[in-house]
């Protein structure tokens, strides 16, 4: 199967270039071109996942039905053959990895969920047994379920360094009170939800992050949605608190990448065709149990 690590769209205007994402500005929308680039450590690595752009548009859409009774998202279409007709040629390259989405004024920051303790919220809690300066019980281990979700909001990186974990009220200065409590409320709705639904599917969804707009003065969702590069989900069969738990991501190439004792710095290596195989069939089963329908990639 093909790579596509950058898509190619002649003269459409691109106006963006992120770890997966590639952005185009079409008139009055965007256009969200998901890649099969994959990153780790912060860094774009030399090989990508077949069909991993594909997989991930088609779990967001998933999502973005779900949970269209919550909040508006920011999808006008999906489907390749209603885009413009300068998109047309490039078909081939944006069947199913692409969406053609609203314009939004973006907060600048992440909505991050947690119903479990994990990642930099583990480490947060290390130091100060608490999370973004919510307090939380002594005794919590990795993994552990936390009492009951939490809101920890982060910085969002413009340079594609690491986003920081930041408290409620770092946040309401950067978008004012009342914004900050709806973003709050909506990102804790949206976990509930979802997390519910990975349940049923003998998933854990153990934390999450959303990123919010606003268009015509209400505010949607917008981004990608609750993809295995943006939340953790961890089969719930397996979960023992005490540790890292295996998840549905990039875990193959962190690990590989640990393996092999890069210094996490330009240029970042290419995978083995394993690694590969392996990451590949990891978000194929996560779209699979989420959705309970098969991919043809």
């Amino acid at each position: 199967m093909k790579v596509l690590l950058e898509s190619q769209l002649g003269t459409v205007p691109k106006i963006g270039r992120g770890k997966v994402r590639d952005l185009y500005s079409i008139g009055d929308a965007l256009l969200l071109v998901a890649t099969d680039r994959i990153s780790a450590f912060d860094h774009i690595l030399g090989s990508g996942i077949p069909g991993k752009g594909k997989i991930l548009t088609q779990i967001s859409l998933f999502w973005f039905e779900l949970l269209a009774d919550i909040v508006t998202n920011h999808l006008i279409s999906a489907d390749v053959h209603e885009f413009p007709s300068e998109l047309q040629p490039f078909a081939d390259q944006l069947e199913g990895r692409s969406m053609l989405v609203k314009r939004a004024e973006m907060f600048p920051v992440e909505c991050v969920a947690r119903g479990f303790l994990a990642g930099s919220g583990w480490k947060e809690y290390l130091g100060s047994q608490s999370v973004c300066g919510i307090s939380l019980p002594a005794g919590l281990q990795d993994g552990s379920r936390l009492p009951e979700p939490i809101f920890t909001p982060a910085t969002k990186s413009q340079d594609s360094s690491h986003d920081e974990n930041i408290s409620f009220d770092v946040m309401q200065s950067a978008v004012n009170r009342e914004d900050a409590l709806e973003l709050k409320r909506l990102t804790l709705a949206l976990y509930n939800r979802a997390a519910a639904h990975a349940e049923k599917q003998g998933l854990i969804l153990a934390d999450t992050k959303f990123e919010f707009g606003r268009v015509n003065g209400k505010i949607i969702l917008t981004d990608e949605v609750l993809t295995p590069d943006s939340s953790r989900f961890w089969d719930a069969a397996l979960w023992k608190p005490g540790g890292a738990q295996p998840s549905f991501d990039k875990q193959f190439v962190r690990d590989y990448l640990e393996s092999i004792r890069w210094n996490k710095q330009a240029p970042a290596p290419a995978l083995p065709d394993d690694v590969v195989e392996r990451t590949q069939a990891k978000y194929l089963e996560a779209f699979r149990k989420l959705t309970g329908r098969e991919l043809v990639l």
